[in-house]
């Protein structure tokens, strides 16, 4: 869908992603300058006005806003062509008027200079290699925590409740985070 003169047209296009109960939004313009930040309520989007207003559609459950696409999960009374036209417009009409995406600043990573070598090593991997992956399609995978061989990690947008997410952190991620840290017993989702 496109609006406005060609300088500011907003494109916006439809992405099916593995999970059937997510879509992702990919646009020409940027939604956040980095990262990604995820939402399961609307009182959880207090700092971004573009996911308080796309909660206003009926069906959406959750939104999960990348650098150029949003991700949004239907609840199981939401209807994919309502929920995914409705979406669209609101998406359009706040890209082409400049509204605020995110107010305030990003996250940050967790890691720091304090953390162990294994956990930097996780961190850089994830960063560098497993969340660009997973942001094709519309999800996001972050760090919770690390603790005696297990990594347990936070998936969102539409790896969380993805029928492949389990295959997916076996065979994908876990496999590639014991390259780089052979003591990796277990990886699991919070």
């Amino acid at each position: 869908m496109s609006s406005g003169n060609d300088d500011k047209t907003v494109t916006i296009s439809l992405e099916w992603t593995p999970n059937p109960n997510t879509i992702k939004l990919l646009t020409n313009r940027e939604i956040l300058a980095r990262g990604a930040v995820n939402y399961t309520r609307v009182d959880q989007a207090g700092a971004s006005p573009l996911a308080r207003r796309l909660f206003s559609v009926p069906g959406v459950q959750a939104v999960m806003l990348g650098t150029n696409f949003v991700t949004l999960t239907k609840s199981d009374e939401g209807d994919w062509i309502d929920l995914h036209r409705a979406a669209v417009q609101v998406l359009d009409e706040h890209l082409s008027k400049g509204l605020p995406v995110y107010e305030g600043e990003l996250p940050e990573p967790t890691a720091s200079d304090g953390d162990s070598e294994e956990v930097r090593l996780i961190q850089a991997v994830l960063d560098n290699e497993i969340r660009p992956a997973v942001a094709m399609d519309g999800g996001d995978i972050t760090f919770e925590r690390y603790e005696d061989g297990v990594l347990y990690l936070h998936m969102k947008g539409s790896c969380s409740g993805c029928p492949s997410s389990t295959a997916t952190l076996r065979m994908g991620i876990e496999t590639r985070l014991r390259e780089v840290v052979p003591q990796l017993k277990e990886v699991v989702p919070v």
